[in-house]
């Protein structure tokens, strides 16, 4: 069994830009109606970054976190950021946004390619830092412009993507009930599945049949470990990619589709921004001190990973 970390969750914050592409945006470019994307997706509008980079949407993000909970920004001394669209391959996103978050002090940063699984991979590197003492907090960001990498010709892809940020604060902890419980794995895919040279290229059929098989298999690990039921579970927050993936999930597991939380309708697939996005609107919409939440995710790679943490 996994030793489980003890992580106590400060904040959580995000970031879209304002600029929407609807569905009926995109009815203009490729031949594809509203119907048809909502009935095979859930999504109904994605945002879009116009003159913004991937850190600059990053910052935002943080500096939401920061301000909920008016955190001393001090206290940050590790930097991790899950990305697919850096600035630029050097010097890192990550410090891009320590250099814009004003942290003169020593910060450790650095980014991490897991695609769409990228935010959990970072949660559990940040949660084994901070468990040597070295460090005082993390934070941890997911950020994507993925429709700069988008084809819009493809109508199998393009209609599914969209940009944003969300982070997360998070500090050592010393009490059990803070225990944080995680499983990340990969599998490299040889066959071009799913995959970026220049434009996001993606067999569909394929990808969901992994994504379902994925998912249910993180979920059952992840609450071996911590020993736990389903039931313990407040709330589930998936990678938030496809209505109906989440929905097979949820039926072959016997699990209320009520347990997990979606917002791919306004935002879409944001892959590594998608989960933290998800965790920030979950801050807003009610007191979430003291709940167990998993959270869930599957990217190229192919990657997979679940965590299960307490609020």
């Amino acid at each position: 069994m996994n030793k489980p970390s003890k992580i106590k969750v400060i904040s959580s914050g995000k970031y879209v830009p304002p600029t929407l592409i609807t569905n009926e945006d995109l009815e203009k470019l490729v031949e594809t109606s509203d119907e048809w994307i909502v009935s095979r997706t859930g999504i109904k509008t994605r945002h879009r970054a116009v003159d913004e980079l991937t850190s600059e949407m990053a910052v935002k993000a943080a500096k939401h976190a920061i301000d909920r909970v008016g955190y001393d920004v001090s206290k940050i001394d590790l930097i991790i950021m899950a990305t697919i669209t850096g600035d630029q391959s050097t010097p890192s996103t990550a410090n891009f946004i320590q250099a814009q978050l004003g942290l003169s002090h020593e910060v450790m940063s650095f980014d991490i390619n897991a695609a769409c699984t990228g935010f959990v991979y970072g949660l559990e590197i940040a949660s084994a830092m901070l468990q040597t003492g070295r460090f005082r907090a993390a934070l941890i960001i997911g950020g994507e412009t993925l429709t700069k990498i988008v084809d819009y010709t493809d109508r199998n892809t393009c209609v599914l993507f969209g940009d944003g940020a969300g982070a997360m604060i998070i500090e050592p902890a010393y009490m059990d009930y803070h225990q944080a419980y995680f499983f990340n794995a990969a599998r490299g895919d040889t066959s071009n599945t799913l995959t970026v040279v220049n434009k996001i290229k993606m067999d569909g059929k394929k990808v969901y049949q992994f994504a379902v098989d994925a998912m249910e298999q993180a979920i059952h690990k992840v609450l071996e470990d911590a020993k736990l039921d389903i039931r313990d579970i407040d709330k589930i927050i998936p990678h938030q990619a496809n209505e109906r993936i989440i929905q097979s999930v949820a039926k072959s597991m016997d699990i209320p589709i009520e347990k997990f939380m979606m917002n791919l309708s306004e935002y879409g697939n944001t892959s590594a921004a998608s989960i933290p996005m998800t965790i920030s609107d979950y801050f807003d919409q009610q007191d979430v001190k003291g709940q167990k939440i998993l959270l869930v995710g599957f990217g190229g790679g192919f990657t997979w990973g679940s965590a299960i943490i307490q609020l």
